[in-house]
């Protein structure tokens, strides 16, 4: 049996400063991320804005991250390309500066096009040709494509597929999937508004954005959740649902780099065209943030 992806693991942002990547930034959020009992960090995902980095850029930071994890800690990376033959090389271009796994979203340009059988191809391609293994990114809301549950099935029987990161939020979906997948196979979901009721429905832990923010509170969840301390744990996803739906649902990247900047961490602006928030929003976030005692 290969390496299992199980517990919390924080989607990093990426610093920048004056429109270039902050590397120095970088490493010293994951020193810090390093005292929290994570289960690892994915790099290139959609919080690091990963549509907007260039290769060479993705590469330094995976290089950056690898230095300053610590040794227990998974690295994942972002590598999807739109097509097949330049997703498997930029892919493995990667996997041989040391990460564990890649993280492989649907591809969108021709989305009319992309069926079912063409997604199939698409991962099993480059399960087949990664050096090392695949995890699928379903994230409908940027991607506008969804798996079927069948789908989902049957490419989790393939060996080098180690797993799926749902951010779809359809608790259906996961419902329809878990009993039918490979044992082998880990269902990570993508919404830190349901890790509570998708722990309990079987999957085995998160890359969650809430997670950047809200470490401690996260593993604290998922370390309740394994004691069998339901009660706890489910007034702990409810006191965690407002600020998921802040960072997440309403503001999105902006918001969870502004809220960086107020818990210590750098957040630092976005790549344009992302805008930076309003003071009204950032007035927000700051409210969310004191309900659960992140800041003063």
């Amino acid at each position: 049996m290969g390496k299992r992806y199980k517990g919390i693991f924080a989607p990093l942002t990426t610093p920048f400063a004056n429109e270039d990547i902050y590397l120095e930034k970088f490493e010293d959020n994951i020193l810090r991320y390093n005292e929290f009992d994570l289960s690892g960090y994915v790099i290139s995902g959609s919080t690091a804005e990963s549509v907007y980095l260039s290769d060479d850029e993705i590469e330094k930071l995976v290089k950056a991250a690898i230095d300053a994890s610590s040794p227990d800690k998974t690295i994942i990376a972002g590598t999807a390309r739109e097509s097949t033959k330049i997703t498997v090389e930029f892919s493995n271009r990667i996997a041989d500066l040391g990460i564990d796994a890649i993280l492989i979203r649907t591809p969108s340009y021709f989305k009319a096009l992309m069926t079912q059988e063409a997604l199939k191809t698409h991962y099993l391609t480059i399960a087949d040709q990664a050096k090392v293994p695949l995890i699928i990114y379903h994230i409908p809301r940027y991607t506008g494509l969804t798996f079927t549950p069948e789908l989902l099935i049957e490419l989790s029987k393939h060996e080098r597929i180690a797993g799926i990161k749902d951010s779809s939020g359809n608790m259906g979906f996961l419902n329809r999937v878990i009993p039918l997948l490979d044992p082998s196979f880990d269902f990570l979901l993508g919404a830190g508004s349901m890790l509570y009721p998708g722990l309990m429905m079987g999957s085995s832990g998160g890359i969650l954005a809430l997670a950047d923010i809200a470490p401690g509170q996260c593993v604290h969840l998922y370390k309740l959740f394994l004691e069998k301390r339901w009660d706890e744990a489910k007034k702990l996803q409810h006191d965690l649902v407002p600020l998921n739906q802040a960072l997440t649902v309403e503001h999105g990247i902006p918001a969870i780099k502004y809220a960086l900047d107020l818990i210590g961490f750098y957040g630092g602006p976005c790549r344009l065209p992302l805008q930076d928030m309003t003071d009204r929003d950032k007035h927000k976030v700051r409210d969310v943030l004191k309900k659960i005692g992140l800041v003063t």
